[in-house]
This record gives structure tokens, sequence and C-alpha cells, in this order.
């Protein structure tokens, strides 16, 4: 068999492959196996084509006309296995000139799939869940039941959420959705109360004030690397930052350039990133970044969320460093807070905003469990 065609020239978007693979052939056997069926269709969850960022080196692993089915708990423990033996023999074998079998890698350490033509059965990867299961395998406790009454996360639920799992659900396309739950849930995830916002806001600010005087003091202590380093942190943190103020959720950090890329911010903040990441002496470094300070302050004050702070540099205390002094921002937002368990909290924000190992922020629980940790201990200190 011939290997599929997957070069730039003839890449199709993957959201565009699972909108033609459930109209033409998901749908149609939906409807003559299972007329009565409620269900939602969708393409949500992991992966790049969610995001929209896939291409065609994505079609290398678990990348091709795929999409989700949510059924109620009851439906889908009744009809999950024959309709998937359904769509087995008789999915097409191709959407668009792609393969809808993929065949499983022969490493169990390993266990991505791999597009390929078959003459047999399809080895699919139209999923069935169960709406409420699917919620709490991305979003653990934090997980509201599904329903348009139902309330979303508590405070402290929403803390305990990465910002990438919440794209995972919100982001994507839902192509039909009978009983609305779906829809509901993403609408209820799609942004952040506006008390957790402001928090986290605040807290973004506080992580750069933090840091942004020490790529002048590694340089004066003739550590050019570490100037660099913290240089280079204080851009991510500053790419974080534009999102938030722009009510975007941030993506893990193999996409964060692309998502800031589609900001508003990134025509005037980008070149001066980039002239800081690329800058050879501290004194270029230092320039770009204070430049990228007050356009993500004047950034801020148009938002009117808080009287306006004077977006200007100024010297780091006694010290001749020349910062912004972030934590002026964070301050009249934190103040501002009418949220008591967001006011007992030290300004360290959402669990993504203090970790960033993958496999603490992968896991749903122990992201709850240290979120909850913090609000007690808080708690403790403040009786």
């Amino acid at each position: 068999m011939t290997t599929p065609d997957t070069s730039d020239d003839a890449f199709v978007p993957g959201l565009r492959l699972a909108r033609a693979l459930y109209e033409e052939a998901v749908r149609p056997l939906l409807a003559r196996e299972f007329p009565h069926l409620p269900y939602a269709a969708a393409r949500v969850g992991a992966g790049s084509e969610v995001l929209g960022f896939d291409s065609a080196r994505s079609a290398d692993h678990d990348w091709g006309p795929r999409l989700e089915l949510f059924l109620s708990p009851a439906d889908a423990a009744r009809h999950g296995p024959r309709l998937h033996g359904l769509l087995a023999h008789h999915l097409p074998r191709q959407v668009r000139g792609v393969p809808t079998h993929f065949r499983r890698g022969e490493d169990p350490h390993d266990p991505v799939r791999h597009l390929a033509w078959t003459d047999g059965p399809v080895d699919h990867r139209v999923e069935v869940h169960d709406l409420p299961s699917w919620l709490a395998g991305r979003l653990g406790p934090a997980a509201a039941p599904p329903g348009p009454d139902t309330p979303g996360p508590d405070t402290l639920g929403w803390l305990a959420l990465p910002q990438q799992r919440l794209l995972e659900v919100t982001a994507g396309a839902v192509f039909h959705d009978g009983p609305g739950e779906l829809t509901a849930v993403r609408e209820r995830l799609a942004w952040y109360p506006e008390q957790v916002w402001r928090y986290l806001l605040a807290c973004q600010w506080q992580r750069i004030s933090q840091e942004e005087a020490f790529v002048g003091r590694c340089a004066e202590a003739g550590d050019d690397l570490g100037s660099a380093v913290t240089a280079a942190r204080l851009v991510r943190d500053l790419m974080r930052l534009c999102l938030l103020l722009e009510r975007r959720y941030a993506p893990y950090g193999k996409w964060l350039g692309s998502a800031f890329a589609r900001t508003e911010a990134a025509a005037e903040l980008g070149p001066l990133l980039r002239g800081a990441l690329a800058a050879r002496q501290y004194a270029d470094r230092e320039r770009y970044l204070c430049e990228a300070y007050e356009a993500a302050g004047r950034r801020h004050n148009a938002l009117g969320l808080s009287a306006p702070v004077e977006a200007t540099r100024r010297p780091y205390h006694g010290r001749p460093y020349l910062v912004l002094h972030t934590e002026r921002f964070a301050r009249p937002l934190l103040a501002g807070l009418t949220d008591e368990r967001l006011r007992a909290l030290p300004p360290v924000g959402a669990v993504d905003q203090w970790a960033d190992g993958t496999d603490f922020l992968g896991r749903p629980h122990p992201a709850r469990a240290a979120v909850d940790a913090l609000a007690n201990r808080s708690e403790v200190e403040g009786s």
C-alpha cells in the first residue's frame, strides 16, 4: 500500500477533516442505526488541531480524521461497544484523501497511532464518551456536572485548572449537540469569572515584579548567561500576561508563541520580546524589556480595571537597574477584590502560574489538592 500523502501541498486542517468525517459518514450512520439517540459530536480534547495549530508535521502521529461522540452515561454503556464496531465496518477508508485508519504502534511505551491505509475494518478514532466522565478526566474535581443551569467551578476550582486543560474543553469545534450539555459546559468555562480574572492578572504582574531587577543584577555580577535566562523567563511571563489581558487561555509551551502571535498585543510587543531574547548586551536587554513592560502597562490601563498606573520605567530602589516595578499594577487589583477566598490567598495565582511540570499539571487531583492545601494554610495563618 502507498504511504498517505501528508505533504504541505496536500495538507487539510484536522478540524476540517473532523467535520467532513462527521457530516459524510458518522451522522448518516447514527441517523440510520440510532435515529432517536441524543448525542453531541465534536473535535475537542488533546491535539494541535483543536487549537488550530496543526500542520503537515502533525500527521506523523495521533492526527487525522477523528472526533468525539458524547452520550449520556447510560447510553454510552449500552450503545458504545456496538457503535464502535459499526463505525469500524462502515466508515469510509479515507476522508479528503486522508486515511481514517490509525495503525497502532508496537512499542507499549510509545502508544501513538499513525495514519495508514487498510483493506479491512477501520481502526478509527471516533471515540465514544459520556460527558461527565470525560470532563472529570480532564478537569478532575473542578468539573461540574453538565447542564445549562449548573454553576461552574468554585473559586478554588478555577485556580486548580491549568489553562491548557480549559482550552481542551473550550477550543475545537462542535458539529452537533442535541442535548445541549456540551455547549453549556463550553460556554460556562469559556473564561474566568471576573474576580478570578482580576486575581490572576494581579498574580501575573507580581511574578514579573519578582524578577525584573534580576536581569541587571546578574549582569552586574558578571553572569551574562543568568541575565539572559532571566530575561527569557520574563519574556514568557509577559506573553502569558498579554493573553490574560485579552481574555485568552494560554496553551502549553509548545504553542505559547503561536497563541501569542494571534493576540492584538503581538504587533507591538512581539518585536520587543524578540529583541530582548536576541540581545547580546545587558543594556539592550534592559531597553527592550522596559519598552515591553511599558507597552503591557498601557494595555492594562486601557482595561480600566483600576485607577491608571504610571507605566514608565524607573530605577530599582537605589540600584542602577531600570524596571517598571510591576507590583504597582498588582496592588490595586488585589485591593479591589471582593471575593473573600481570593482576598485570603497570597498572590501566587492559579496552579499553572506557580508550577509548570507537565506530569503534575496533567493530573487534576494533585493540582486541586495543592490549591486546597495553599488555601487551608492561608486560612490557618489568617486566623
